[in-house]
C-alpha cells in the first residue's frame, strides 16, 4: 500500500482505470475514480467537497481523456463526495442510488456552515439518474456494475465494480487508516457490506479515504474493518451493561484501543450510538445524522473537527 503526502494525484489501478487520491486526509477530503473506455468516454466516481478541488479533478481527468465525463457516479450522498457535482459539465449524467439523491437534496449546503473549508462557489446537484436495486453501465468495451450496499455507511451506498478488471471503488464503505463511520447507516449492514466486498475478490480497491489497496492489502484492509465493527459491537454491549452513554464509553477507551493510531477517532462516539440502537432493537431505519451527533464528536475530539479541504 502506497501513499503520497503531496498534491492530489492519479494512480493507475488497471489500464484506463485510475484512482484520484487526495492524500491530505481529514474530513471533507476524499478519493475519486476516473475510468476511460475504448471510445474515449469517461466515467467519474464521486466528485469532491469544494469548487477548487473539483476543478483540479476535472483538469487531471482532461489529461488522460479526450472527452469530458459522460457519467459521474455518486457512491453516497455525503458532501465530500457530491458537492463538486455542480462543477460538472451539463452534459455529464450524475448517477446514484435513489436515497443518495434524496440525501443530497435534503442536506443542501448545510455542511459548509458545520465544517470550515474554502468551498468556493457551489451549486447543489443531485443524481439525475437513480436506481434502487443496482444498475449496470455498459461502456464501449466493458461493463461497470453499480451494486447497492446500503444501509451501511449511509442508507444509499453504492459500490462501483469493474468485473473485467476486478477493480472496486468502494466509496466510504472502506476507509484505510482512519475510523469508518456508520452512524447514518447500519452497523450490521456495514459488516455485511464489507463481507460482500471481500467476496468480490478485487485485485485493486480504492477506498473513499486513504491509500489505494492492491494485492494482499485489499483483504487485509477489509478484514481490519470487519474486526473494527466487531470491536464496536463488543464495546457497545459491555458499556451499555455498565450503564454508560455512548460518549462515556468512547471516552473510556480513548487512546487505549487497538485503533488509536487511526485518524478521525471522534467517530467512535457516533458508531457507538448506532450500535446502541441496533443491539437493543435492530432498527437501521432509526434516523441518526452527522450534524445531530457533531457536538458529541467535537467533545470527544476536544475541539472543532479539523478539515484540510
Amino acid at each position: 500500500m502506497t501513499w503520497d503526502d503531496g498534491s492530489p494525484h492519479l494512480r493507475e489501478l488497471a489500464p484506463g482505470v485510475l484512482g484520484y487520491l487526495q492524500p491530505t486526509g481529514g474530513w471533507m477530503v476524499n478519493n475519486c475514480g476516473v475510468v476511460t473506455d475504448a471510445a474515449g468516454d469517461v466515467l467519474l466516481i464521486d466528485t469532491t467537497s469544494t469548487e477548487k478541488r473539483t476543478r483540479a479533478l476535472l483538469a487531471a481527468t482532461a489529461g488522460v481523456a479526450t472527452r469530458p465525463p459522460r457519467f459521474a457516479v455518486n457512491t453516497h450522498h455525503h458532501p465530500d463526495h457530491t458537492y463538486g457535482n455542480g462543477c460538472l459539465p451539463a452534459t455529464t449524467v450524475v448517477v446514484g442510488h435513489r436515497l443518495a439523491r434524496d440525501g443530497v437534496l435534503r442536506a443542501g449546503l448545510a455542511a459548509t456552515a458545520e465544517i470550515a473549508a474554502d468551498y468556493g462557489e457551489l451549486t447543489v446537484r443531485a443524481p439525475e439518474l437513480t436506481f434502487t436495486d443496482g444498475l449496470t453501465l455498459h461502456l464501449a468495451d466493458f461493463a461497470v456494475d453499480l451494486i447497492t450496499m446500503g444501509p451501511a455507511h449511509t442508507p444509499g451506498d453504492v459500490a462501483v465494480w469493474l468485473p473485467s478488471q476486478r477493480v472496486l471503488f468502494a466509496g466510504d464503505l472502506v476507509t484505510s487508516g482512519s475510523h469508518p463511520m456508520f452512524l447514518e447507516g447500519s452497523m450490521h449492514g456495514f459488516r455485511t457490506a464489507l463481507t460482500r466486498l471481500r467476496a468480490l475478490d478485487p485485485v485493486a480497491l480504492l477506498p473513499g479515504h486513504g491509500p489505494a489497496c492492491v494485492g494482499d492489502d485489499v483483504a487485509r484492509v477489509l478484514d481490519e474493518l470487519i474486526a473494527y465493527v466487531d470491536w464496536t459491537a463488543e464495546l457497545a454491549t459491555s458499556s451499555r451493561a455498565d450503564g454508560l452513554t455512548p460518549l462515556e464509553a468512547a471516552r473510556r477507551v480513548a487512546g487505549d484501543d487497538p485503533y488509536r493510531d487511526w485518524s478521525e477517532g471522534e467517530r467512535v462516539v457516533g458508531n457507538l450510538t448506532r450500535a446502541y440502537v441496533e443491539l437493543t432493537d435492530y432498527r437501521p431505519d432509526v434516523p441518526l445524522t452527522v450534524p445531530g451527533l457533531m457536538a458529541a464528536m467535537v467533545e470527544l475530539n476536544g475541539g472543532p473537527i479539523a478539515s484540510h479541504a
